[in-house]
């Protein structure tokens, strides 16, 4: 399999990331996904076929494949979880124009997008998408306020520190250039569920590494000894609390990603 990888001094692909733009109100991913797939012309560093897998899970494989398989995996288990809050009924007895039905209805488009296409990218790429992954939730997670917030909260914030710590193992610019693009959308996410389960709480020292300056008495010229820094988890780590949520022969497999 040959490979073709971006120079730092190249252009991201101007077309691959037109689906990230879609207004959410048309729902027209799907118009653009054999667009994205035509545009990602170059194979991944890397193939999806791993060795070394274990038996029963899911291998997401290694590379910048690996990275997106992993990804993919992610999206998957946030758009399968706002697709299930969306049909329990918590949500169906919330009033048709409440704030909070159209914040959960906005996140579910924007997963849906988010899996599909990265799904497109990588079947684009000639590489093979891991398969589509069974879950399973507590009992009742879908039936309170309380406990989808809850949940909500756990994948978002997993999400942002996963993509935050995957950035290290990706060798594309381009690949690099898009996960930064959704890992924005995913903090933004994780802001607003935060938000919704206490007001003002997306900047809790949970998820943000808080530092305090060095400031002498009186001192108004001064630069901080460190900035805050929003916390990242390795693939090892999110997948430990990503893999409860997932079925037996669903779960995943991130031993290529190192």
């Amino acid at each position: 399999m040959s490979h073709k990888i971006l120079s730092g001094s190249q252009a991201p692909e101007p077309t691959l990331d037109q689906p990230l733009y879609t207004p959410i109100k048309r729902r027209s991913f799907f118009m653009y996904a054999g667009a994205t797939a035509g545009a990602t012309a170059l194979v991944l560093a890397g193939c999806s076929k791993d060795d070394n897998n274990m038996p029963g899970m899911v291998n997401v494989g290694s590379s910048d494949v690996g990275v997106l398989n992993y990804a993919y995996a992610l999206e998957q288990l946030e758009a399968d979880f706002y697709t299930k809050v969306r049909m329990g009924s918590y949500y169906t007895a919330l009033a048709p124009n409440s704030a909070e039905k159209q914040i959960f209805d906005d996140l579910y488009y924007h997963e849906v997008i988010h899996r599909d296409f990265l799904r497109a990218a990588i079947t684009g790429a000639n590489a093979t998408p891991i398969k589509a992954l069974d879950t399973v939730y507590p009992a009742g997670t879908f039936n309170s306020r309380t406990t989808v917030l809850a949940t909500a909260k756990a994948f978002e914030d997993l999400g942002v520190a996963a993509y935050n710590g995957a950035g290290q193992y990706i060798s594309t610019p381009l690949y690099l250039y898009i996960a930064g693009k959704i890992v924005s959308v995913e903090a933004r996410h994780a802001a607003i569920i935060r938000d919704l389960v206490t007001e003002g709480s997306f900047v809790g020292n949970d998820v943000i590494t808080l530092t305090t300056p060095n400031k002498a008495a009186g001192d108004t010229n001064y630069a901080p000894a460190n900035s805050s820094l929003e916390r990242s988890m390795t693939p090892s780590e999110v997948v430990a609390i990503a893999n409860t949520f997932l079925a037996e022969g669903s779960k995943l497999d991130v031993s290529g990603l190192r």
